[in-house]
């Protein structure tokens, strides 16, 4: 099933004005379970760094994590790359007019092309990777975009049932997924091979985690994807899931998993 059209015609939606944008930014927030696990992280890196850093968005989107960045590193200047002209025209033109485009700054860009030699201290790949083929192609023009020091974040789905995949019969849920997902080893040698040195990776998405994904992201897209009726249907769907997701989210993000169906990575350049 394609996954990123419904994506899109759920951003186009929410761009309406500033306000519903930022409504939408705070809804992912809350839905996205990934976005708990890199908002810990970035709690944790933010102690680690100087103000006024240079940060990288590699695979910007919506633009949801460049809006945190914003707000919680407000002296830095953050450069958000994306594929997609159209998104990158609405990203600048919703920054430019919540006064941020001095700080955040949208480009169009194909990360495997893309390099800035030794300019960021921080970057962040959001579930990109899983999209690209050459993938350690990225993760190399990343490493010579970060200064000596500079840290990478990664979500991306791991083997362990990533893109709902759980057998060799299973066909992803996202078709715009080159891969299923990665194991730790792989992702590590992966990026050893693009020259980072200190790599931590772990599992997200435990068994809590994966229950609140159907709950809040599969079985709604499932139902959009049958019938767009089902978009006015949303928000009485989520009002009696959420609560419930919202205790499994907490438990996923604040224990340790020995297995999951997505990868957090840190790695040091």
């Amino acid at each position: 099933m394609q996954y990123d059209p419904i994506k899109s015609s759920l951003g186009t939606i929410f761009n309406t004005t500033p306000r519903t944008r930022i409504i939408f930014y705070k809804l992912l927030d809350l839905i996205l379970l990934r976005t708990w696990h890199i908002r810990k992280l970035l709690r944790s890196v933010r102690k680690s760094v100087t103000p006024g850093i240079s940060i990288l968005d590699a695979g910007a989107g919506f633009g949801q994590y460049s809006y945190f960045l914003a707000k919680k590193f407000p002296e830095s200047s953050i450069t958000a790359i994306d594929l997609k002209k159209d998104q990158v025209e609405e990203n600048n033109a919703f920054f430019n007019t919540i006064g941020k485009a001095p700080q955040v700054q949208f480009t169009e860009a194909d990360l495997l092309d893309f390099n800035s030699p030794e300019t960021f201290e921080l970057a962040l790949s959001i579930d990109v990777l899983e999209h690209i083929e050459d993938d350690v192609r990225v993760l190399k023009n990343i490493w010579k975009s970060l200064k000596p020091g500079g840290i990478l974040l990664i979500s991306t789905p791991s083997d362990k049932g990533g893109s709902d995949v759980h057998g060799e019969e299973d066909v992803s849920f996202i078709e715009e997924h080159v891969r299923d997902g990665y194991a730790i080893d792989e992702i590590t040698s992966k990026l050893r091979s693009a020259g980072f040195s200190q790599i931590q990776a772990r599992y997200s998405y435990g068994i809590p985690g994966h229950i609140s994904w159907k709950f809040s992201i599969k079985y709604p897209i499932l139902m959009i994807h049958k019938s767009k009726l089902f978009y006015f249907i949303l928000p009485f769907y989520y009002f009696f899931t959420f609560p419930f997701c919202l205790i499994l989210n907490l438990l996923d993000v604040h224990n340790f998993h020995k297995s999951g169906t997505g990868l957090i990575v840190k790695a040091i350049k």
